[in-house]
This record gives structure tokens, sequence and C-alpha cells, in this order.
């Protein structure tokens, strides 16, 4: 089971009220996901429609993972990356 909110340019987008073609193609979304071994929240960082990045907090292993989904990435859009997870997302893990 999966909770999605989407954030784009600063805002929320309740995921229910636009479909996933009329979303902005440079987007961070942040989800939960409680599915193969994971129970936890994180941001996934999409770039022209592309996921990029994702940071992501695991509740039940108690860590706190990046995971680059291609090569290469410029240092800013990761540290970009880092800085909204710990804006958007609770540090403290939950039992």
């Amino acid at each position: 089971m999966a909770s999605t909110f989407l954030l784009v340019g600063g805002n929320y987008i309740e995921p229910h009220k636009q479909t996933i073609m009329e979303l902005h193609k440079d987007r961070t979304i942040i989800a939960s996901d409680v599915s193969n071994g994971r129970d936890g929240i994180g941001v996934e960082i999409y770039r022209n429609d592309v996921l990029l990045v994702e940071v992501f907090r695991d509740d039940t292993k108690k860590t706190r993972t990046v995971t680059l989904w291609k090569q290469d990435l410029p240092l800013e859009l990761i540290e970009e990356s880092i800085e909204t997870f710990k804006r958007e997302i609770p540090w403290d893990f939950i039992d």
C-alpha cells in the first residue's frame, strides 16, 4: 500500500485531481511505500518525466538511503534532493 503526495514548484497537488499526463515534467513526489520489504516514506525527484533520485526513510530497517536511477547526476541535484527530503520528511523513525 502506498500513499502519494505531489510537490510541484513548492505546492502540494491532490493526486486524484490530476492525472499523470498533466503532471509537471520536473517534479518531486512524496510517497510512502509499504511493500517488497520496505516500510517508510521518501521523495522521488523527476526531471523531464524521468525518475532520477529517490531519498527514502525505511522505518523497519531504521535507515535513510539515496538511490540514483541514472549515472553522472549533477551534485547540485543530489544536494537539492537531500535538502527536500530533510525539509519534507520527518527525521525520526516511526515504530
